[in-house]
């Protein structure tokens, strides 16, 4: 084996430019399928994180602006949802929707000692934390008793609760901050999101009481649902929900702008089919291009082989069998192939490593929130085995067909070969 080896390398140094070919052949197909994977990769995966941090079932409800005149009204109209649209969603579609809650926000100066941070203050009911995802560091969320008795608490992000309390902000809990002229006591600490402002959170009857007793404005509304499992389904309840909340505020009843809806199913199930869109292009655009690696690989061998028929010819004349031959070829094909393959392999991690450490990092802003677009641009090693095995057979067996007709062929004849 060892004599097979140091030929095989010293008929790589005679033919350099042949053997570069081919590895180049080899490790750009596998290198490129690897970044293209990668790269989608990282945008699904950048995708499922934002999907991931809600609930699917789930719906928010939104006021917006009239699109349509409508009763000897202008279009144009501010809509802001109010307790009767509360009601409505409460009592009218109990078939359809389980629990229904509401966001109320306000501007406030946080202060603890000589520290104070200028943030929002979101009054939420208690299914709050089952609509958006939240991990919790210390303390508690926010529960029905705290709606129930009006309590002044409040949940904090790590990034405000630092802020206040630089040294140790694990102590918080427990201890009253002022929230512009009211003491609140803190009850948890949560673990902010990277994109996004950091919010502070209370009960839901407290801040409306203390700071939208004089309205009756609502804020928005969020709510979680069953029974809605395709598109049709899904479509069917935003007209017939849409239609009832705009008779609230004489908006005319296909009018989508005066309220707002955002449906995370029909998003999740919109977001699986364009994931399922992008894997199978992916694949389709990786496999092609390692198909004209293989298709490289396949030319090189096929002439490695035909220039190779005089020296066949040599080795048969002194005794040499035709399985040697095909061995010979077979060896030098794997040989080359795994170790360009490897090269191959490596600079594509190492490129969807700097795609993670650079566009990982970015953010863009959606308006709502800034949201990460490209994360963990992996691929499974088990992918890259089997790209270098695709590509070691498809070698060895171009050059395979030639060799053994090579192998075959009678001294006298190989050695006339040009």
């Amino acid at each position: 084996m060892r004599d097979i080896i140091t030929e095989i390398w010293q008929t790589a140094r005679r033919n350099k430019l042949r053997t570069t070919l081919t590895g180049f052949a080899v490790a750009w197909g596998i290198f490129m399928l690897i970044v293209l994977l990668g790269a989608g990769n990282g945008l699904i995966n950048a995708n499922m994180k934002q999907t991931e941090s809600v609930l699917s079932n789930s719906m928010v409800v939104f006021g917006g602006r009239t699109s349509k005149a409508y009763q000897g009204l202008q279009e144009g109209r501010r809509i802001s949802l109010q307790t009767r649209d509360l009601n409505t969603t409460e009592n009218d579609f109990k078939d359809v929707i389980d629990e229904v809650g509401a966001r109320y926000e306000i501007a406030s100066t946080i202060s603890y000692g000589e520290e104070y941070i200028s943030t929002s203050i979101t009054g939420i009911y208690p299914n709050h934390t089952k609509i958006d995802k939240m991990e919790l560091l210390y303390g508690r969320f926010i529960n029905a008793i705290d709606m129930k008795e009006k309590r002044k608490v409040l949940v904090l992000s790590n990034r405000q609760a630092k802020e206040l309390a630089p040294g140790d902000y694990a102590a918080l809990v427990g201890k009253y901050v002022h929230v512009n002229e009211f003491a609140f006591k803190v009850v948890g600490i949560y673990k902010d999101r990277e994109e996004g402002q950091s919010e502070a959170f209370s009960s839901y009857a407290t801040i409306k009481g203390i700071f939208g007793a004089n309205t009756d404005e609502t804020g928005n509304i969020e709510y979680t649902f069953h029974g809605l499992s395709t598109q049709q389904e899904n479509d069917a309840f935003e007209k017939d929900y849409r239609r009832r909340l705009n008779a609230n505020h004489r908006a005319h009843p296909d009018d989508e702008r005066a309220v707002w809806l955002w449906n995370r199913y029909t998003q999740s199930m919109q977001m699986e089919t364009g994931i399922g869109i992008i894997k199978t292009a992916l694949w389709i655009v990786g496999l092609f291009t390692l198909l004209s690696g293989i298709v490289g690989v396949s030319n090189i061998m096929l002439i490695t082989v035909k220039e190779r028929t005089h020296e066949f010819g040599i080795r048969k004349a002194i005794g040499a069998k035709p399985w040697g031959i095909l061995k010979l070829i077979i060896i030098e094909s794997v040989i080359i192939t795994t170790f360009f393959g490897y090269i191959g392999m490596v600079l594509g991690i190492m490129a969807n490593e700097y795609m993670d450490a650079t566009l990982g990092h970015e953010t863009i802003d959606t308006g709502l929130f800034k949201a990460t677009m490209f994360l963990d641009p992996t691929v499974g090693l088990d992918v890259c085995i089997e790209a270098m095995v695709v590509m070691v057979i498809a070698g060895t067996l171009a050059g395979l067909i030639p060799a053994y007709k090579a192998s075959r062929i009678r001294p006298i004849e190989a050695l006339r070969a040009d």
